[in-house]
């Protein structure tokens, strides 16, 4: 077995909790971009809008991976927006993991604030389509490793 790390380093074990979810088969880019857009929100804010998106209420915007998608009016400044419901679904769950290590560690909920999430490319499913005359095409999954760590804000 393997033995997994964190990417960011030196933080405080008193004011923050990390939590990490590992070969989740949502899609990376999607991931991505929720990890690119709550990162520096407030925990409680980032759930909430999160289930939002889920909703299809609030869109997420894609800054990054923004081939082939419709223009959209929600978020100031940007148009390429989609509603990422099965990452968002899975992200939360991240999210409510970190934030019951936060409250095990004794930290308050309201005042936590994600200082790091990242996601990562995780291992390639190989899976192939059968096609005529004895041939197959390849139709791969690329599964998704996220990290985030949470820190208490000072007042």
């Amino acid at each position: 077995m393997p033995s997994w790390g964190y990417s960011i380093r030196g933080l405080d074990p008193e004011t923050t909790a990390k939590a990490c979810g590992r070969d989740m088969n949502i899609s990376y880019k999607a991931a991505y971009e929720i990890c690119k857009f709550i990162r520096g929100m407030k925990l409680n804010e980032a759930i909430d809008y999160l289930e939002k998106v889920c909703r299809k209420e609030k869109p997420i915007p894609f800054t990054r991976f923004t081939g082939k998608i419709a223009h959209h009016r929600g978020v100031e400044g940007r148009a390429t927006l989609r509603y990422p419901v099965k990452a968002s679904r899975e992200i939360i769950s991240l999210l409510n993991q970190v934030k019951a290590n936060a409250e095990y560690k004794g930290l308050d909920p309201d005042k936590l604030k994600i200082i790091h999430i990242a996601a990562m490319k995780g291992p390639t499913i190989k899976k192939y389509i059968e096609r005529a005359f004895g041939r197959a095409s390849p139709y791969n999954r690329q599964l998704v490793h996220i990290e985030v760590a949470v820190a208490e804000e000072e007042t």
